[in-house]
């Protein structure tokens, strides 16, 4: 007996060492360019799409990002969630590139869109109900895009979508997932605070040029991962609906957004209790990728932090623990193409 139950212990030592001792599955980053009608107006709205390659590592410089992808990589073989991003009001979606990469690296396809009329070049829609109720609707069509796409269409899992919302994308997201936005909340809110020159550039009255829209909310994602979320419309009955799990990310000093009633209202009234990760001295700006020498010379306020802050060991952090959160809430067992050993 005492033999068998040696042989048994060497057994398992055994397979732990070759376990131990498989390389880590590593992939490189492709880059796919996307276009599909806005469901406003039927124009083209662009996306890039981020996924896992078994190309050589290369990067590519886009409207002066630095971006560690390359469009035309080919594919790595299996089934990816996919995961959509919505930036902030007049952003970028290249401002979350290393996010974007870090998580194509860990097995996910990540589209990122870049919303008509809220974007760094265009603010047509800035403060109107369209660009509220249209951007989810945007999201909405990438994900139908995606599905369908002749590119990514084989290597996506479309059971498993999650969602990235940074700022107003976190407002999208949440509308996505069942909120309804009360727009007497934002009203009050302007009234209370009216130096919030952000939310409160129409006085807390959204220009009401699309009285057709409404909040449509999309039962293919399943979970969220919101980075300073703008959320102030949603009181706890706003949220009831929103039944997805959720990681939240913000900063105690965040110079954009008030956080009592963002973030930290949002993790109160949430119906499912998120992971809240609160960032001793990060402002609002913390989210996006590490500047490089350039971009610190042209975008002083967007690249620099306080005094303390280490915005490329937040990003370290905030890329695994996404991953590891996707992968817990999205995956199901057998999945292929998941990558374990480099999270």
């Amino acid at each position: 007996m005492r033999k068998l139950a040696v042989f048994w212990i060497m057994c398992w030592l055994g397979m732990a060492s070759v376990v131990h001792a498989e390389p880590a599955q590593h992939w490189s980053v492709g880059l796919h360019h996307m276009a599909f009608a806005d469901p406003l107006d039927a124009r083209p709205v662009q996306a890039l799409a981020f996924y896992p390659s078994s190309g050589p590592e290369r990067s590519s410089r886009i409207d002066g990002y630095r971006v560690d992808a390359v469009a035309g990589a080919p594919i790595a073989i299996g089934r990816y969630p996919l995961l959509m991003l919505s930036h902030g009001n007049t952003g970028t979606p290249l401002a979350l590139h290393d996010l974007a990469t870090a998580l194509a690296r860990r097995g996910f396809i990540v589209v990122a869109v870049t919303h008509p009329g809220d974007n760094a070049h265009d603010h047509s829609r800035l403060g109107t109900l369209s660009n509220l109720y249209g951007r989810p609707l945007q999201i909405s069509a990438a994900i139908t895009a995606s599905l369908a796409d002749p590119l990514l269409s084989p290597y996506v899992d479309g059971k498993q979508v999650g969602m990235i919302g940074y700022s107003a994308g976190g407002e999208t997201a949440l509308i996505l997932s069942g909120a309804e936005p009360d727009l007497e909340r934002l009203r009050r809110y302007c009234e209370e605070r009216p130096q919030d020159a952000d939310a409160c550039k129409t006085q807390g009255v959204l220009i009401a040029d699309r009285d057709d829209l409404g909040a449509e909310a999309d039962p293919r994602i399943h979970a969220l991962l919101l980075m300073a979320p703008l959320s102030l419309m949603f009181g706890r009955q706003a949220l009831a609906h929103v039944k997805v799990p959720a990681l939240i990310y913000s900063g105690d000093n965040d110079q954009l957004l008030a956080i009592d009633k963002n973030a930290q209202a949002l993790a109160r009234k949430l119906p499912v209790a998120p992971n809240y990760r609160l960032l001793a001295g990060a402002g609002h700006f913390v989210f996006m990728a590490p500047c490089d020498d350039e971009q610190r010379e042209h975008m002083a306020a967007l690249c620099n932090d306080p005094e303390g802050v280490d915005r490329e060991g937040i990003h370290l952090s905030l890329q695994s623990e996404a991953a590891h959160f996707f992968n817990r809430t999205l995956k199901h067992p057998g999945r292929a193409g998941l990558n374990t050993a480099n999270q």
